[in-house]
């Protein structure tokens, strides 16, 4: 019998494909899971806010429940990280979902004030996650991990951001929904109708992440015993304690402007869902197609400066959206200016991560992102009091100034870094 005779081609285009082949149905499911999960939260970082001004809700009051969210998830993932380690991830996810769910449920039957701001605070509705599950995230993350090869870590993430990415894009464009039936459901009530997106995924999610096993005992990917010497813990903590800092910056940026888009178009230009929506989707698409241009560019300029080249880009653009003359041009900064952003979330995790050895890598992990969202849920309330004083371009200019202090900060510290 003849032997098939691979040819190299064949042979590497089987070993970039090979991690699909590899995934076990868990990883396949977590994945699934973000996508769907992912569409109610493209919906409502278009609408919620919208919604809620609508209502007749101050930028402030809507920056106050943005606020309380993220705090109230600081202190969750805080917790969370530790306890699954000891109890098992499912769980996490499951209790998630189905708050998830009981949120979703409370918004569709009531716009009682303070029903409503517990029901935002507990399913982080208007701010996405790009799919995570909320303050659990770092749960899921650590999930996916289990069992995978080191070979497939970067595609399989990959794929998992990507999800999310598309996800947020098509729930943006479903945020246009509203206008199909304002005839019908008019005011506020025309908004009403996408929590049902969001129940529906909690309960699909919910059916998923029942099916999923757990496997205990030690993982594929678990980390060496800590041998760092205490003058390299030293170094170590010094390097963290500037990172920390110097995120407070960027997440305080973040919290002026960033949950408050959508209404700023509307305030600005009269913008409704059914144009925003668009733009928004645009937004989530390119920052997909950007993070794999960013990837690229860590293999040539190192992790560090590639992180500052997307970024200056991204603070030009958001220096000149406030000053656009028209609804196009504005969007047009904003899309790219999105898109060099958030390019850059996976390699400002990668500088984090080598800040230390790889026993201390997920406690590097959660100070990095804890050191974001807590002067990022700051920055509604101060964006939102700007806002309601009709001061459309400070919120703007404010959060450029931030960036541009972090990026040179962030350029001092970090740029000796691969």
């Amino acid at each position: 019998m003849l032997e098939r005779i691979v040819s190299p081609a064949d042979a590497a285009r089987s070993e970039r494909t090979g991690w699909l082949r590899r995934l076990s149905p868990t990883a396949r499911l977590l994945v699934g899971c973000r996508a769907v999960r992912s569409l109610g939260q493209g919906a409502l970082v278009v609408d919620f806010a919208l919604y809620l001004h609508a209502l007749d809700w101050s930028a402030v009051q809507i920056g106050a429940v943005y606020m309380g969210g993220l705090v109230l998830g600081a202190g969750l993932t805080l917790l969370a990280g530790p306890l699954s380690d000891r109890i098992g991830r499912k769980p996490f996810l499951l209790g998630y979902e189905s708050a998830l769910a009981v949120a979703a449920l409370i918004a569709l039957s009531t716009a009682n004030p303070a029903w409503l701001a517990v029901a935002a605070m507990v399913g982080a509705f208007g701010r996405g996650a790009n799919g995570a599950a909320g303050p659990f995230g770092p749960v899921e993350q650590a999930w996916l991990a289990d069992g995978l090869a080191d070979a497939d870590f970067g595609a399989v993430y990959s794929l998992n951001t990507a999800s999310g990415f598309g996800g947020m894009a098509a729930g943006a464009v479903l945020a246009s929904l509203p206008a199909l039936w304002a005839d019908w459901l008019p005011g506020p009530l025309r908004y009403r109708p996408l929590f049902l997106l969001v129940l529906l995924g909690s309960l699909v999610t919910l059916a998923l992440v029942g099916r999923m096993t757990e496997t205990r005992g030690a993982r594929a990917s678990e980390p060496p015993p800590d041998a760092t010497t205490p003058a390299e813990r030293r170094r170590e903590h010094g390097m963290l304690l500037r990172l920390m800092g110097i995120n407070t910056l960027n997440g305080l940026a973040i919290g002026v402007i960033g949950p408050f888009m959508a209404l700023w178009f509307h305030l600005r230009f009269g913008a409704g869902p059914a144009t925003i929506g668009p733009v928004i989707a645009l937004a989530f698409v390119l920052s997909s197609v950007a993070s794999l241009w960013t990837g690229w560019l860590t293999r040539r300029l190192g992790t560090a400066l590639s992180v500052v080249v997307m970024r200056f880009v991204g603070l030009v653009l958001l220096g000149l959206l406030p000053f656009a003359p028209s609804y196009g041009l504005a969007a047009a900064c904003y899309v790219l200016r999105a898109a060099c952003n958030r390019s850059t979330a996976g390699a400002r995790q990668v500088v984090g991560l080598k800040l230390v050895g790889p026993a201390r890598r997920g406690l590097a992990a959660s100070l990095n992102s804890i050191s974001m969202q807590i002067p990022r849920a700051l920055g509604p309330v101060i964006g939102g009091a700007l806002l309601d004083t009709g001061l459309l371009t400070a919120p703007m200019l404010i959060a450029a100034a931030l960036q541009g202090v972090y990026l040179a900060l962030y350029a001092a510290t970090f740029r000796r870094l691969g």
